[in-house]
C-alpha cells in the first residue's frame, strides 16, 4: 500500500538529514561556512540551543522553523543482513580492511545516501564507507559500493545505530547531538539539521 503523504514527507526529511551527516570532508572544504558540531545541549528554547562541544567550547546555535531533527537509536550488529544499506566511520588497517569506529544502518528510504568511500572527520585518517551489505560474518561486514567494496571489521565494543524521525522534544539539557549548519560572516551559527542521541545515547559518528 502506498505510503501516506505525511509518512512520505517524514522519510524525505530523514533522507535529506542523513545526506547532510555523511557528506565528505572534501565537500565541506568547498563550503567554508558549513559547520559540523559534536556537542552536548546545555539549554534550549524555541529560538536556539546552547552547546558545549566535545572539546569544551561553548556555542549558541539558532534554530529555524525548518530545522530537521533526527533521533539516533541502537541497532543490533547481528541484525545487519545482506542487502541492507549501511555506513561506517572507520580507520584503515594495514591489511586493507577498515576497523569500525561505528556502524549506522539506513532505513530503506535512505538507500544510496553518501554511497562510496571517502575521508571523514571523526578522527585523523578516519574514513566513511556507505554501501550495500553483501555479507556479515559476525564481526566482519563486507560493504559494496559502485566502484569497489570494503571489509569493515567491527570490534565487540563498536556502537551500532540507526535513524528514526525526531522532534524538538528531544532537544533537552544533557542530550548529545551532532549539529549541521552554517556560520555567518559575523560568526553566528544556524542549524539546518540536528542528530540527537535518544535516551542519552552519544552519536558515535
Amino acid at each position: 500500500m502506498p505510503a501516506r503523504p505525511f509518512v512520505r514527507r517524514k522519510l524525505c526529511r530523514i533522507a535529506a538529514c542523513a545526506a547532510a551527516l555523511v557528506v565528505s570532508r572534501s565537500t565541506w572544504a568547498q563550503s567554508p561556512r558549513a559547520v559540523r558540531i559534536r556537542a552536548t545541549i546545555d539549554a534550549a528554547d524555541a529560538s536556539g540551543i546552547n552547546l558545549t562541544t566535545r572539546s569544551g567550547q561553548q556555542l549558541t546555535v539558532a534554530l529555524a522553523s525548518d530545522t530537521v531533527i533526527l533521533a539516533i537509536v541502537p541497532f543490533r550488529l547481528e541484525d545487519i543482513k545482506p542487502g541492507l544499506f549501511v555506513g561506517s566511520a572507520a580507520m584503515p588497517q594495514p591489511d586493507g580492511t577498515q576497523r569500525a569506529l561505528e556502524v549506522h544502518v539506513f532505513p530503506e528510504s535512505m538507500r544510496g545516501t553518501g554511497e562510496g568511500h571517502s575521508p571523514f572527520d571523526l578522527q585523523p585518517r578516519s574514513t566513511m564507507t556507505n554501501g550495500t551489505v553483501t555479507s556479515n560474518s559476525g564481526r566482519g561486514v563486507t560493504v559494496r559500493y559502485p566502484d569497489g567494496q570494503k571489509t569493515i571489521v567491527v570490534p565487540a565494543d563498536t556502537p551500532v545505530v540507526t535513524f528514526e524521525p525526531g522532534s524538538r522534544a528531544l532537544l533537552v539539557p544533557g542530550a548529545h547531538v551532532i549539529v549541521m549548519g552554517t556560520e555567518a560572516a559575523d560568526g553566528k551559527l544556524s542549524a539546518s539539521h540536528i542528530f540527537v542521541g535518544k535516551d542519552g545515547l552519544v552519536p558515535p559518528m
